[in-house]
């Protein structure tokens, strides 16, 4: 049990066909949390996931947006609650492991990260392209925020009140975990990492997740909200390159008209100075939206801090 048994506990569970699985859910985390509010939201569902569910003793809810975001933004906008733990309905979190997290928001941490890949996923999970794309997106996130995230994808995580409310969802699949991450890091919110044991689905749960499809939307995000959040490394990065490389053009046109008095290669010579000037744009592009981001950061902390305070009253 946690050690602050007077905060409100809300366990988001969201689900789409998971009727193998979610009665057991529902269970484990009655047990773990026995004062939480268990709520389920069946995003279409057309087995009998939401019967199940409202069987065990979960308040269910209906989402027909159909995507993971969705449901999260749903969620999130509907329940108010002290701590927020959010998991997936397929059984492959433990539930035990949620007071620990509960205590963790309730000592001041914004999110807590339930921490797969330190444990047992690359040895439970059996899709070798998933162990990749947690690799690839990982190494990406952290070095562009010089961060330390070990696990960034992951679907177990407890939040504090002020983040769930303060937090923009805009992804509407299973990206929504990238972007939690992403939105935290530039933000500069408390992040804790918890080591969890992650294991496999069971063998007549079928996984939703598309390897191809949802890893290009994750590859996406990632582009879209480096853009937005660090502006000037990317148009900045953008810029220089083309920069350098009209420089380099006009050089050689250059050479040839010190060598022989003569500009002979016109078309060269006005697509290098046009590379030069889309370069100096995109620079200038990066610094002024750098200006902005950091604005709305400090928007974001004025916006925070009011909802805490309300919180508090």
């Amino acid at each position: 049990m946690s050690k602050n048994l007077n905060a409100s506990v809300a366990v988001l569970l969201p689900c789409y066909n998971e009727e193998v699985t979610i009665g057991k859910v529902v269970r484990d985390f009655k047990t773990a949390l026995p004062s939480a509010d268990i709520y389920v939201y069946d995003n279409n569902s057309t087995d009998r996931t939401a019967e199940i569910a409202a069987g065990e003793g979960a308040i269910v809810r209906k989402e027909p947006r159909q995507g993971k975001g969705n449901v999260i933004r749903a969620m999130f906008e509907d329940i108010d609650a002290d701590v927020y733990v959010m998991a997936d309905g397929d059984d492959t979190y433990p539930a035990d492991a949620a007071p620990a997290m509960v205590d963790k928001v309730l000592e001041g941490y914004d999110m807590v990260i339930g921490d797969r890949l330190s444990s047992t996923y690359f040895q439970e999970n059996k899709r070798p392209f998933h162990n990749f794309g947690n690799r690839l997106v990982r190494g990406s996130i952290n070095g562009l925020f010089h961060a330390n995230v070990t696990d960034i994808m992951t679907g177990y995580r407890a939040f504090s009140f002020t983040f769930v409310k303060t937090y923009p969802v805009l992804s509407r699949g299973f990206e929504v975990e990238t972007e939690m991450t992403i939105h935290s890091l530039n933000n500069n919110l408390r992040l804790y990492e918890m080591p969890i044991q992650y294991r496999d689905r069971p063998e007549d749960s079928v996984s939703k997740l598309d390897t191809v499809g949802d890893g290009i939307k994750v590859m996406g995000t990632i582009f879209r909200m480096i853009r937005e959040y660090k502006p000037l490394p990317f148009f900045g990065g953008i810029g220089c390159v083309l920069g350098v490389l009209g420089v380099v053009l006009c050089g050689t046109v250059t050479v040839d008209f010190w060598n022989t008095g003569m500009v002979a290669r016109f078309p060269t010579l006005i697509g290098a100075v046009m590379l030069v000037i889309a370069g100096l744009l995109l620079f200038v592009t990066g610094v002024v939206l750098d200006v902005m981001a950091k604005n709305d950061r400090k928007a974001f902390i004025v916006e925070s801090n009011s909802f805490a305070m309300l919180r508090r009253r």
